[in-house]
């Protein structure tokens, strides 16, 4: 079994509960999960991370790949969704902000990132499954271990917080290493996250 193979073993097994669904359970978003981890290894000469919170119930829940949204897969022309778009499943197709800023931005960059969460799976509130809460201390306490395997995997050159939960998990993990933060671009951080990632990704 490969170490990406082992990672997502491990993922899989994930329980849902009454505020947490793992989208990993299924098998069509685990394999869309695969289908990311695998072209993104080789896709930029440079290697850079960007750990976000926790996927949307209309984001990653339904993707499976983080801040990505089926209806801004579908309706990329990003070189690399066009190469592995006819490879993805999705069960139906939603829009979810956070993830059009993101590519968006991305349109003209020839780095693509290694999109992740604090938390891998998706948190929300008791009885509604079509919504979203931060992810608590416990939880992001066990994301860590999925963090941690992913940066072995990975070997990122450059890491950046997308918002704090994600600068936490980083700092958590990797006290000493200098990384970035930069805003979420959700409730009216498009701007600054926009900028911060210019910093991150120049060219």
């Amino acid at each position: 079994m490969t170490d990406i193979e082992s990672f997502l073993s491990r993922l899989r097994r994930g329980k849902n509960s009454d505020r947490v669904y793992n989208p990993y359970r299924k098998k069509h978003l685990l394999n869309n999960l695969r289908i990311y981890l695998n072209s993104i290894m080789d896709y930029s000469v440079e290697r850079v991370l960007l750990v976000g919170e926790a996927p949307g119930y209309k984001g990653c829940r339904i993707t499976g790949i983080p801040f990505t949204s089926s209806e801004q897969i579908i309706n990329s022309v990003h070189p690399f969704f066009l190469a592995i778009r006819s490879e993805l499943v999705f069960e139906k197709l939603e829009s979810e902000n956070s993830a059009t800023i993101v590519w968006d931005f991305l349109q003209s960059r020839k780095t693509v990132p290694l999109c992740w969460n604090s938390f891998p799976f998706h948190p929300f509130k008791a009885g509604d499954p079509n919504s979203n809460r931060a992810p608590s201390r416990e939880e992001l306490t066990i994301g860590l271990e999925y963090l941690q395997e992913l940066i072995t995997l990975f070997k990122p050159d450059r890491v950046a917080g997308i918002g704090r939960k994600g600068e936490g998990a980083i700092r958590t993990l990797s006290p000493e290493d200098d990384l970035f933060y930069i805003r979420h671009p959700s409730h009216g951080g498009k701007n600054d996250f926009i900028r911060g990632m210019e910093r991150l990704i120049p060219n």
